[in-house]
Order: structure tokens, then sequence, then C-alpha cells
């Protein structure tokens, strides 16, 4: 099996535009669990407090925590050099799985 010619390179592609609009889109996501994070406070507080609520608040606050240290470090990987590494596995399930478990505390306390 042989490997497919490389294609080639488009002279008016810039290869830096991948890179800040990754950037961008992490920016832009960091900034929606930060608001699901705000939100989960403010139904913690407005329900009045129970032990149930309190505890799903702070652990959403805590998973936007370690989401917010994820995309933080992918952020400066992306901004320090122009040709940046590939994002590690484990780094991305860390993402993901404070994502989905923020969504998760976040319907618990809606119901």
């Amino acid at each position: 099996m042989s490997n497919p010619a490389p294609r080639p390179r488009d002279p008016d592609r810039d290869p830096g535009l991948q890179p800040e609009r990754t950037r961008l889109a992490w920016r832009r996501t960091t900034l929606s669990g930060t608001v699901v994070a705000v939100l989960a406070v403010k139904t913690v507080l407005h329900g009045g407090a129970s032990a149930a609520g309190i505890t799903a608040g702070a652990l959403c606050c805590v998973l936007w925590l370690g989401f917010l240290s994820v995309a933080h470090r992918r952020i400066r990987t992306l901004a320090a050099t122009p040709s940046p590494v590939a994002f590690a596995p484990r780094h991305a399930a860390a993402a993901v799985l404070c994502t989905v478990a923020m969504a998760a505390c976040g319907a618990a306390l809606v119901l």
C-alpha cells in the first residue's frame, strides 16, 4: 500500500491562522464554561441553600477551574510557537471530562 502524494501548498494560505482560530475557540469555550459556573452558583443561591445544591455548585466551580487550567495551557502553547505540537490525549480527555461533568452538574441543579 503506497502513501498518497502530498498535496501542493496553497501560496495564499497563512499557516498562522489555524492556531489563532483554535486559540479563539478555546477562549469562547472558556467563556461558556464561566457562564455555566456563574449560573450554577446563582441557581444555588436563588433557590435556597441545600446541601445537595451547594455541593453541585461547588463541583461546578471546581470543574470550571480544571477546564480553565487545561484551556489556559493550550492557549499558551498555541501562542508560543508558530507550529504548535498536537494536543495531548490526557489533556483532551480532561477537557472533555470537565465539560461533560459541568453540564451534568448544571442539569442536576435545574432539575
